[in-house]
């Protein structure tokens, strides 16, 4: 792909789309024909995207990464576009914002949920084992369902469970709902076992109803799922080891694993922790700027104070581009491994998005259980 550059129109003007190799002319169904986002290099290293939208005016709302894009709309006709610059290796979740509510990028066949779209540089990894799930697709469910009445937690919450490979260790998704109807995490684990990538297991996806009162370093949640949840998941009638337990979270889901880990070791021995909300403190809900306080908040802490439990298995991933995030996130990593932990660190292709943890979560699980 060439650098990007402005072609002119017959009439002098500059076009936008020419850079881009569209085919047609812009408004009619050739051109409405192309997938897009498309991208060029921006010659500094990063790319330039291509983003179009038809009909009335919007706005594109990027997941945690820029903020909002306005479209601009190309002459009179029904088409409205954004160039959007972005830096190397980067997946993102987005949607278009109009005055009738949010949309999925019609244009583009990688979805998440019925209102979000994924656009991935060129150079972002690919996650083999994720299909792409169009907006209008009704994902699969897990056919075990288990009805969690919890008295520690209050409030009725339904619990899916999948073996994989026939089941085997259980793994606790946690923001299970997330996993379930925005990315397909059933069919990306069966097609690891299948590809000999991941060992057998129960997946056992956990929703949350309050996520910053359940996922703070609090004991509720995890007294509650050793003492109710794990018992149904038990009597479910899915092969399911509770010897050996994962739990896999991100952001606040990231930061309860770990808190987990520490201090239910009884329960909970492997981690896969991607973007860890470590800047967690029980003050942090109160200033305006809760990433401003001191870097690896009450887990580092924590982690000064005494050692990991023996046999602790912790994957810690991180965006690359979270630049917030990181001063918090490698404290932790390092304290964990100095108290005793094994440790494994790694990056992804993205911000504080679920669409660039996924195959880190594929792969962190498959370590966790080695």
């Amino acid at each position: 792909m060439r650098a990007l550059e402005r072609i002119r129109a017959e009439d002098g003007s500059e076009s936008p789309f020419a850079a881009f190799d569209l085919p047609g002319t812009p408004g009619t169904d050739e051109f409405w024909a192309a997938a897009t986002p498309a991208s060029v290099p921006s010659g500094d290293g990063g790319w330039v995207a291509l983003f179009l939208w038809r009909g009335t005016p919007a706005v594109i709302e990027f997941e945690s990464w820029s903020d909002p894009v306005p479209l601009l709309r190309w002459r009179d006709t029904d088409c409205w576009y954004a160039e959007v610059r972005m830096p190397a290796r980067l997946r993102v979740t987005y949607r278009f914002l109009a005055d009738d509510g949010s949309y999925a990028d019609p244009l583009n066949p990688a979805g998440a949920g019925g209102d979000r779209s994924i656009a991935a540089t060129p150079d972002a990894p690919p996650q083999p084992h994720w299909p792409a799930v169009a907006a209008d697709d009704v994902l699969p469910l897990p056919s075990t369902r288990i009805r969690w009445a919890s008295e520690r937690l209050g409030g009725r919450r339904t619990v899916r469970v999948h073996p994989v490979g026939g089941g085997g260790p259980v793994v606790l998704l946690l923001d299970g709902d997330d996993w379930l109807y925005l990315h397909p995490a059933m069919a990306a684990f069966d097609a690891a076992f299948a590809a000999g990538e991941m060992p057998p297991l129960t997946l056992v996806f956990v929703p949350a109803k309050d996520r910053r009162a359940e996922f703070g370093c609090r004991p509720e949640l995890w007294e509650a799922v050793r003492d109710e949840l794990l018992p149904l998941v038990a009597d479910s009638g899915v092969p399911a080891d509770l010897g050996r337990l994962v739990v896999a979270g991100q952001s606040l889901g990231g930061l309860s694993a770990v808190y987990a880990a520490l201090e239910f070791p009884e329960l909970v021995s492997r981690v896969a922790c991607q973007s860890g909300s470590f800047w967690w403190t029980p003050e942090a809900g109160e200033p305006a700027d809760p990433l401003g306080g001191p870097a690896g908040g009450a887990l580092a802490e924590r982690l000064r104070e005494r050692s990991a439990p023996a046999g602790l298995r912790i994957a810690f991933d991180l965006g690359e581009h979270e630049t917030r995030m990181r001063r918090h996130c490698e404290l932790v990593e390092t304290l964990t491994e100095q108290a005793g932990a094994t440790v494994r660190s790694s990056t992804s292709a993205s911000g504080h998005d679920r669409a660039g943890w996924r195959q880190a979560l594929l792969r962190d699980v498959a370590w966790a259980l080695a």
